[in-house]
C-alpha cells in the first residue's frame, strides 16, 4: 500500500463521466443564440479550467454573446446536471479501498463547488470523501498552489503525504505546483502522450489500474 495519507481526485473524466450532460448544456446554450452545437471533441478541449473559461472557448469568435451565454448555460445546468451522470469503472471501488486503509480521500476540481457536492451526493460517494473543493469555494482554481494548500489544510494533511489523481494537463500542473505526484487516467480530456509530456507521474487506463499500480491494491 502506498504511504500516501491523502489522495485528491478530480471529478470530470476521473471519478465520473459527466461529459454527456456538459455537452448538452453547451449545445443548449449555443442553440439559444442560433449557433450550431459544439462537437464532443470541442467540449473536451474547452473544459478543465472552470466553467466560465469553458463557455468563453465554446463561444470563441462570438465574444459579444459571452455575458449573455453564461447565465443561459448555468440556468440549464442547474436544472439538468444530474441527467446521465455516472461513476467511471473502479472509482467507487478505489475510494472504498483507500478509506478502508485509512487514507483520506477528497475531491479537488474546477467544477462549480456546489454542483460538485450535489453530484457526489447523487452518486453516493460523499461519505467516502473528507472534502469536496471546487470552483467558487475559494478565490482560486487548479493549478494554483493556493487552492491545493487550502484543501490540504482543510483535511489536515501535508503536501509530502498527498497525491492527485486526474485526467488533464491542468491536474498535472496542479501536482507540480503543489509538490506532490499526479497520476492520470485516460478516461477524460487528454491522452497518454499529452499527459506524459506534461509531466504526469504515471498514466493509467482506468481506476482499477491506478489502484493496482499506484496503491498496490487488489494484487
Amino acid at each position: 500500500m502506498s504511504p500516501r495519507k491523502a489522495v485528491f481526485f478530480d471529478l470530470d473524466g476521473t471519478l465520473l463521466d459527466h461529459f454527456a450532460a456538459i455537452h448538452r448544456a453547451h449545445s443548449h446554450t449555443r442553440r439559444h443564440f442560433g449557433l450550431p452545437a459544439p462537437t464532443m471533441q470541442e467540449v473536451h478541449r474547452a473544459v478543465g479550467a472552470g466553467v466560465d473559461v469553458a463557455i468563453s472557448r465554446i463561444f470563441a469568435g462570438h465574444d459579444e454573446l459571452l455575458a449573455q451565454a453564461i447565465p443561459v448555460y448555468k440556468t440549464y445546468w442547474d436544472k439538468n446536471m444530474l441527467d446521465g451522470v455516472e461513476l467511471l469503472p473502479g472509482s467507487r471501488e478505489l475510494l472504498e479501498a483507500l478509506n478502508a486503509a485509512g487514507v483520506r480521500c477528497a475531491v479537488l476540481t474546477n467544477k462549480h463547488g456546489p454542483s460538485s457536492r450535489i453530484v457526489c451526493g447523487h452518486l453516493g460517494i460523499t461519505p467516502l470523501l473528507a472534502g469536496i473543493f471546487g470552483a467558487t469555494d475559494t478565490p482560486w482554481l487548479k493549478p494554483q498552489a493556493e487552492f491545493t494548500a487550502h484543501a490540504l489544510a482543510a483535511i489536515g494533511c501535508d503536501a509530502a503525504a498527498a497525491c492527485l489523481i486526474g485526467d488533464s494537463i491542468y491536474d498535472v500542473q496542479t501536482g507540480l505546483n503543489a509538490g506532490f505526484p499526479c497520476h492520470c487516467v485516460t478516461t477524460g480530456t487528454h491522452g497518454e502522450a499529452e499527459l506524459r509530456a506534461a509531466g504526469a507521474s504515471g498514466v493509467w487506463p482506468d481506476m482499477f489500474a491506478v489502484g493496482r499500480n499506484v496503491f498496490g491494491l487488489w494484487k
